[in-house]
């Protein structure tokens, strides 16, 4: 590494967040004055999710240092145990790697434990998503906590940057930059139908459902009922091809991913299972899908973009600024089914051509590299509260 560098040293836990900092990835390589530092932990390193690690190699992005954290089981004990031995390996990476500001994105257990182990070793934090909320899960309290511990705040849209003020984060630090999950789709080349049916050895036949179902961490049964619902909906539509992708690996994902690969086995040829698809694949498969359906944050943001239907189930997501291609529902069959049938109903997709995106525009990545290139981290690391009175 060069002297004089600014090291940039960006954390990525999962499938979710890497494909949302791919394009940031890029971006720094391109800048001479930074150094790209890339920490690599969570379900990237496990067989269980897919090791997805591989496609950061086949990305040919250079990892600094691999942090294995997680721990046997999806119980609350087994994601507390993770979380600490993160903070371990997290303090010895960053001991190593000395960088001068780390970057982290969202609101995942891997993500405060990287958090949590920069403050202490007392490196600044620049952090991605900000100030949004998500009432059904415990991600909106490991958002805000890494919020508080950050210095440097990149919010995807103007009611999360007052959000933040209200926290007490200095509005100076805080740049609304976007969603970097959009800037993918301005410069990705999408695979072709018969290009992905070719690639994953499945037919896509008309209509097609993307589907992904996370844990809801705040229910009783981590919504273990809600994904049995949308199974039960889903057999209401027998001519539709559906493709889930991986559960996180949050409590109870275990019992979510059986209801899962039971419906599958039922539903030989028309429903498919992916650990991961990979953002171009999973991308692609979502500008052909005729809806993405169930609770990830994907169908929130980027299925908006692509003019795609989503069918939102449940509180996951409650509390994201929605747009008027998403149709909530609740975790019941009924529910699940006439959102399914108004999302692929005739004239409904016609009618979000002229939809406005209050994520961005699809820059946040050159943005957010453009700040970190010139923000002066003088002192940064001391923070004052700022009261939400000073605001004019």
């Amino acid at each position: 590494m060069e002297m004089g560098k600014r090291r940039i040293c960006v954390v990525t836990g999962g499938r979710a967040d890497y494909g949302l900092l791919l394009p940031m990835l890029r971006e720094i390589e391109k800048v001479k004055d930074l150094a790209l530092q890339l920490v690599v932990s969570g379900t990237h390193l496990s067989a269980q999710f897919g090791m997805t690690v591989e496609a950061i190699k086949s990305d040919e992005i250079p990892i600094s240092v691999q942090v294995h954290m997680l721990q046997e089981g999806d119980d609350e004990l087994a994601i507390s145990a993770s979380v600490a031995e993160g903070i371990k390996g997290f303090s010895h990476a960053f001991s190593e790697l000395s960088p001068d500001v780390v970057v982290v994105l969202g609101d995942r257990f891997e993500i405060l434990a990287a958090s949590i182990a920069a403050m202490i070793v007392r490196i600044p934090i620049a952090h991605i998503h900000g100030g949004e909320i998500t009432e059904g899960a415990i991600d909106d309290a490991i958002r805000h906590s890494i919020s508080k511990m950050a210095h440097i705040h990149f919010v995807s849209a103007k009611p999360y940057r007052q959000r933040l003020i209200q926290l007490g984060e200095n509005p100076d630090r805080i740049f609304q930059v976007g969603a970097p999950g959009l800037d993918h789709l301005k410069t990705m080349g999408f695979l072709e139908r018969s290009d992905l049916e070719a690639d994953l050895q499945i037919s896509l036949s008309s209509p097609v459902l993307l589907a992904t179902y996370h844990p809801v961490t705040l229910q009783d049964d981590f919504a273990e009922s809600g994904m049995k619902a949308l199974c039960a909906a889903l057999e209401q539509f027998p001519e539709a091809t559906v493709l889930f992708t991986g559960v996180n690996s949050d409590q109870g994902n275990r019992r979510i991913t059986c209801s899962i690969h039971d419906f599958a086995r039922r539903n030989p040829g028309r429903v498919n299972v992916f650990e991961s698809l990979g953002q171009r694949r999973y991308l692609s498969v979502m500008k052909i899908a005729d809806a993405v359906v169930g609770n990830s944050s994907s169908g929130i943001i980027e299925a908006p973009a692509l003019g795609v239907p989503t069918v939102n189930i449940g509180d996951r997501q409650e509390g994201r600024l929605r747009t008027a291609s998403i149709i909530d529902c609740d975790e019941t069959v009924d529910s699940i089914s006439a959102a399914i049938s108004k999302a692929m109903g005739e004239g409904f997709r016609d009618s979000l051509s002229t939809l406005s995106h209050p994520y961005g525009d699809g820059t946040a990545s050159r943005k957010m590299v453009g700040i970190l290139q010139d923000i002066d981290l003088e002192g940064i690391l001391i923070k004052k509260f700022y009261d939400v009175g000073a605001v004019t």
